[in-house]
């Protein structure tokens, strides 16, 4: 691309009052609207402040802050991307930032968990509209819901930001803690959200964050869909195992490689092991199997035998082993007699006629796909803790959730190629796209960029959240 004019014939200037960029928010905040995001707030959100009205008009102000996050706002100052050109014209009380500081600064524990409870309705109106968590009976793993559990350490710069400490990374930052709800054929939505101090231990509180987390899927799918419950060694507890089955989930967590599962891998035979498909794998057909470096097996295992009866959970131990590609651990100063691998165990409850080890592996791996949400996040409305009060904080983790999933309902809408898309695509191809307003006969009109490449996508959204346009936009 070639810039066509020479410097001294272009100029600029600030002075366009029908312009707007963001206009992608319109169906998107629409959307919310409809799946009850005012009518939540204004009845369960109770922010009051003596002699101040920080309180006031919380419905508005909320929806003001999901439509930052959602133009990619990650701290109060970047909310004025909201107050630009015709974005008045467009919407109604858009507060400035110190407004929107202010109210977060009101917030106390018992308002954040009320923000935590307008989250979980405002995603299952979401999905009755959208139906986010759709599963089909074609393969046992997709005829599953998979509820992943994981915390991410959050970084800030000041020891003055209350909670912040040094957690499992060695940085200083708030902790906060994710789970996530996703079928096999589509994206990942957030069940639950919790900020913690920095100084946390992943594990703490899981067994009641994990049971709050089944609850609200259990909301979604209405009960009649199995759930996994995955994590990693982390969450290996008998607390947050027992939690997990008494809501009716099925579990698979990464184990810590203690003497007990030592021993147990050690009873394995030698012609036990079978190889995956992997990266570098090669697939024999006439064998028809793939002939991998990596190799998984199992064992029949009893988690938590050192505790009470009640905590004991009977199960699976699948165990995946490559090769040790350390040359100072393969050789130990001399040439090895014998291969030497390096294990990874994970503890299942999974049906073993249903999900056989092969099967049973590739799921528990996918957990990882949760990293990618916490990715997203970092790369936008977390990228910061904007408050030193930690309650704002909180509050701010829970609304960037409320944004995510609300991002992720216009993906699903959208559906085709957008089904899947991350924040930053919808930003890039839907939020962000500019149009002029104009007004013809009491009618308010946007023009779009002509031969913008989704406008397809963009229609789709439209209609699905505002009545169809009268007059085509090209």
């Amino acid at each position: 691309m070639l810039f066509n004019h020479t410097p001294a014939t272009v100029a600029y200037s600030f002075d366009d009052t029908n312009l707007v960029s963001p206009t992608g928010l319109v169906p998107i905040m629409a959307l919310a609207h409809q799946a009850g995001l005012l009518d939540l707030t204004e009845q369960r959100l109770t922010v009051m402040t003596t002699g101040a009205d920080k309180g006031a008009n919380p419905g508005a102000k909320l929806s003001t802050l999901i439509a930052g996050m959602a133009a990619g706002a990650d701290s109060i100052d970047d909310m004025n991307i909201l107050r630009h050109g015709g974005m008045n014209r467009l919407f109604d009380r858009v507060y400035a930032p110190s407004t929107l500081g202010s109210f977060l600064r009101s917030f106390t524990f018992g308002h954040v968990r009320q923000l935590d409870a307008i989250s979980t309705r405002l995603l299952i109106n979401l999905d009755q509209h959208t139906r986010l968590l759709t599963t089909s009976a074609t393969t046992p793993q997709s005829s599953m819901i998979f509820v992943d559990i994981d915390d991410t350490v959050i970084d800030v710069h000041s020891a003055r930001k209350q909670g912040a400490g040094f957690g499992y990374q060695g940085s200083r930052g708030l902790n906060a803690l994710l789970a996530t709800a996703s079928p096999s054929a589509s994206g990942q939505v957030i069940v639950g959200q919790r900020l913690r101090k920095g100084s946390t231990s992943s594990a703490r509180g899981a067994d009641k964050f994990v049971s709050d987390a089944l609850a609200t899927a259990r909301r979604i799918n209405s009960g009649q869909v199995p759930v996994l419950v995955r994590a990693d060694s982390a969450y290996y507890s008998s607390t947050m195992t027992k939690a997990a089955r008494d809501a009716g989930a099925e579990v698979s967590v990464t184990v810590r490689m203690d003497k007990k599962v030592k021993a147990a891998i050690t009873t394995i035979d030698d012609d036990a092991w079978t190889g995956i498909q992997y990266p570098e794998a090669i697939f024999d057909e006439e064998a028809g199997a793939w002939i991998s470096n990596a190799e998984v097996a199992e064992v029949a295992f009893t988690a938590f035998t050192s505790k009470k009866k009640a905590l004991q959970v009977p199960g699976r131990l699948i165990v995946r082993r490559v090769p040790e590609l350390n040359e100072k651990k393969r050789t130990a100063g001399q040439d090895p007699l014998f291969d030497l691998y390096r294990y990874h165990a994970f503890f299942t409850t999974l049906d073993k006629d249903r999900f056989d080890t092969v099967l049973a592996d590739q799921i528990h791996r996918k957990h990882a796909i949760i990293e990618q949400i916490n990715a997203e996040l970092k790369n936008g409305a977390l990228a910061h803790m904007p408050s030193g009060i930690f309650d704002a904080n909180a509050a701010w983790v829970t609304i960037a959730a409320m944004t995510h999933n609300l991002l992720r309902a216009a993906a699903r809408v959208m559906g085709g190629r957008m089904s899947k898309a991350r924040a930053q695509t919808l930003r890039t191809r839907i939020i962000l796209v500019p149009a002029r307003i104009a007004r013809r006969a009491r009618r308010l009109i946007l023009n779009l960029p002509r031969d913008w490449p989704w406008a397809e996508e963009f229609a789709r959204l439209w209609q699905a959240a505002l009545p169809p346009p009268r007059t085509a936009l090209t």
